[in-house]
């Protein structure tokens, strides 16, 4: 719950033209504020929509080739203007002649725009300094925000409870402007028809929907997040025997990771890198995704994919797959730890292949099934009484999607 605060006491928030969203990065967190705009942009059809950004996440709201403003497309289906920093160039070389010009040229733009108001979904000094310069005279923003020191630059303040799904937090912190906000809001990302046309090409068997597919996905942001390589190898292999074919995403700096998971396979998986145009397109048409907490997993979840997430040190109540049809595996020794181990989280290393592989074939069951609009709600890890960090299961947490009529009690 929350209560928007403003420097003049007033409990509601101002009309406006024009709203900025701040949301940088990264990639599943950028996905997990989307929803909650999207929401907006239902409640508030006529008002100028524009987004800050990383540039390398810009993807995930407008194709490549489109123009950044104007009016709506498929290929810019949500915002009116996209603007994008980089933030991480910037701090890499911070005297370098090109990286003050990007910043003067990039932020001139944006304050130029004359924002009415804007809403800061990342919760960090830096977003909350960027939302200043943006001219705006009203900053919605977390009372309680990742980087405390943030709050102190927001003039509407929103009490949220870290302990929910970070998806719902968003919606919390959006219904600062719109009170009567749903938490219920159907996405739609960019459509790139030459990344259509490329995932097309390579893969055309996968565009014929009697032939079932899975995306393996190994990597994630830190290594204690990682299941074991050759165990996802070993999953397409079982796979295979399904007659499902498995496709390995990586990105960068991640070859060697794909390598081993095709290498264990023996031809089952096939390694594909993708940008992010390609990788929308690419999930669009998968049957079912497999991997851990990270940017990909949380795509296939906001695209409605079935999901099989494997999780160690991070809580699936607040950051599992929101929205799909999804089987959460965890071990009852996973402690919530976001330390950045280059290893695997000890309790990650529980899972079995088999149980990745028994839910996997059970989803695919009930998806073929099942409308999958009755899972709306999506599935999460519930925690156990007494140890907010752990599962009730013994050993793994591997329950039905709830009822979308059940109210959702999941917290950490």
């Amino acid at each position: 719950m929350m209560s928007p605060e403003s420097s003049g006491g007033s409990q509601t928030a101002p009309r406006f033209e024009s709203l900025l969203i701040v949301r940088l990065s990264a990639m599943g967190d950028v996905i997990h504020s989307l929803p909650a705009v999207a929401a907006l942009r239902r409640a508030l059809p006529d008002i100028t929509l524009g987004w800050l950004i990383e540039e390398r996440w810009a993807e995930l709201l407008c194709t490549l080739r489109y123009p950044r403003s104007g009016p709506r497309s498929p290929q810019r289906p949500l915002i009116d203007r996209v603007h994008s920093v980089n933030t991480t160039e910037w701090r890499r070389e911070p005297f370098s002649f090109n990286s003050w010009q990007q910043m003067a040229v990039g932020l001139s733009q944006l304050r130029g725009i004359q924002y009415d108001a804007v809403i800061d979904f990342q919760g960090a000094v830096r977003s909350a300094l960027l939302a200043r310069w943006s001219g705006a005279p009203v900053i919605f923003g977390s009372a309680q925000p990742r980087e405390n020191a943030a709050s102190m630059l927001y003039t509407r303040k929103a009490l949220t409870d870290d302990n929910i799904h970070v998806v719902e937090q968003a919606f919390a912190l959006a219904r600062s402007i719109v009170p009567t906000l749903s938490n219920h809001s159907d996405l739609t990302f960019p459509v790139d028809p030459d990344a259509e046309k490329k995932i097309a090409t390579l893969f055309p068997e996968i565009n014929n929907s009697a032939n079932k597919f899975a995306i393996l996905n190994p990597g994630a942001g830190w290594g204690a997040k990682c299941w074991p390589a050759e165990r996802y190898g070993e999953v397409a292999k079982e796979l295979a025997k399904d007659g499902i074919t498995s496709l390995i995403n990586y990105g960068p700096g991640e070859d060697d990771l794909a390598f081993a998971v095709e290498s264990a396979s023996g031809g089952a998986a096939k390694r594909i890198t993708c940008s992010i145009s390609e990788l929308i397109a690419l999930t669009r048409r998968a049957s079912i995704f497999i991997g851990g907490d990270t940017g990909p997993l949380h795509l296939a979840a906001a695209l409605k994919i079935p999901v099989v997430a494997i999780f160690g040190p991070t809580n699936p109540a607040r950051n599992g797959p929101f929205g799909t049809p999804s089987i959460v595996l965890r071990s009852a020794t996973s402690v919530t730890d976001h330390t950045r181990h280059s290893g695997p989280e000890l309790g990650l290393l529980e899972i079995t292949v088999s149980e990745v592989v028994a839910a996997t074939r059970k989803l695919l069951n009930r998806n073929s099934n099942h409308n999958s609009k009755q899972w709306s709600d999506g599935h999460l890890a519930r925690p156990a009484d007494g140890d907010a960090r752990r599962p009730t299961k013994t050993n793994l947490v591997s329950e039905e999607p709830p009822d979308a009529t059940t109210p959702r009690t999941e917290h950490e």
